[in-house]
């Protein structure tokens, strides 16, 4: 078969891994190297870098590591210099990075709400203001956001700054999409649904119940991981998407299409 990403350039941002549980980062920059991609791989922490560094390496893929803050724009044009330099050109952007903000807004404290927005939200616009530049003088290229489906509707936790900075990713992908079409510029985003990966699991909250729970509610009934995502974000790097700009894809099960009454004989069976 022919490697579906061969001789392109990708950068993912939040690359590194979070301990045991693969995270959707780590998962997508193996399976891009897998398909044939050179990664520019980011993240403020050398060890989770490296991590997954050593699993690209140890199946022949070529990666490099940046060690930066994707939310400080000093980093995102550094990143993209170095890109540029190493690998000639950047043909596929990941923004991954993703950090959580809990609470209703009568909770929301302003230093976790900025957080989130920075991480979250500020990352991908930095990352693709210094990215598209780059992709319009060499012919185009793919952008994959990352948002959740808590920035479509109200989630199992009470989370307004990481769901309403999500939403902001979500409709950062229609303007960018709209934005940069004539420069051969796709933008798409995914929203993850209930996977069992490392972000949510590095919750207290994620007790085997909930987890059980998160399983029973998409209508699928099947647990979505990491991998799952991953292999979406392949889809919309490759060719293979060539026509689609501007989508928000909900990864989840089905979930999305569900009201809880459609799903409440899922939820109490045995």
């Amino acid at each position: 078969m022919t490697l579906r990403l061969k001789n392109k350039v990708a950068i993912i941002t939040g690359a590194g891994s979070r301990g045991e549980i693969t995270g959707i980062g780590q998962a997508t920059a193996i399976l891009m190297a897998k398909e044939g991609a050179k990664i520019l791989l980011n993240d403020i922490d050398m060890p989770r870098a490296s991590e997954t560094l050593n699993q690209i390496k140890k199946e022949g893929g070529e990666a490099s590591i940046f060690i930066g803050d994707a939310s400080k724009e000093n980093d995102c044009k550094a990143m993209i210099k170095e890109c540029e330099s190493s690998y000639g050109t950047i043909d596929i952007l990941f923004n991954n990075v993703g950090s959580i903000g809990r609470g209703m807004v009568t909770e929301v404290e302003e230093e976790a709400w900025q957080k989130a927005i920075d991480i979250n939200l500020k990352s991908a616009v930095l990352m693709s203001k210094h990215t598209v530049p780059v992709m319009s003088k060499n012919g185009g290229g793919s952008i994959i956001n990352l948002s959740s489906i808590d920035a479509m509707r109200a989630g199992g936790s009470l989370n307004v700054p990481y769901s309403v900075a999500k939403a902001g990713v979500s409709h950062l992908t229609k303007l960018m999409s709209v934005h940069h079409g004539r420069q051969n510029i796709r933008v798409n985003c995914l929203a993850p649904g209930h996977v069992y990966g490392a972000f949510p699991n590095s919750s207290e909250l994620m007790t085997e119940e909930r987890r059980e729970l998160r399983r029973k509610a998409g209508p699928l009934g099947t647990e979505g991981t990491a991998w799952d995502v991953a292999w979406a974000v392949i889809f919309l790097a490759s060719d293979e998407s060539k026509w689609i700009s501007g989508t928000l894809i909900p990864i989840d099960a089905g979930l999305h299409a569900a009201s809880p009454l459609s799903v409440l004989d899922n939820l109490n069976e045995k």
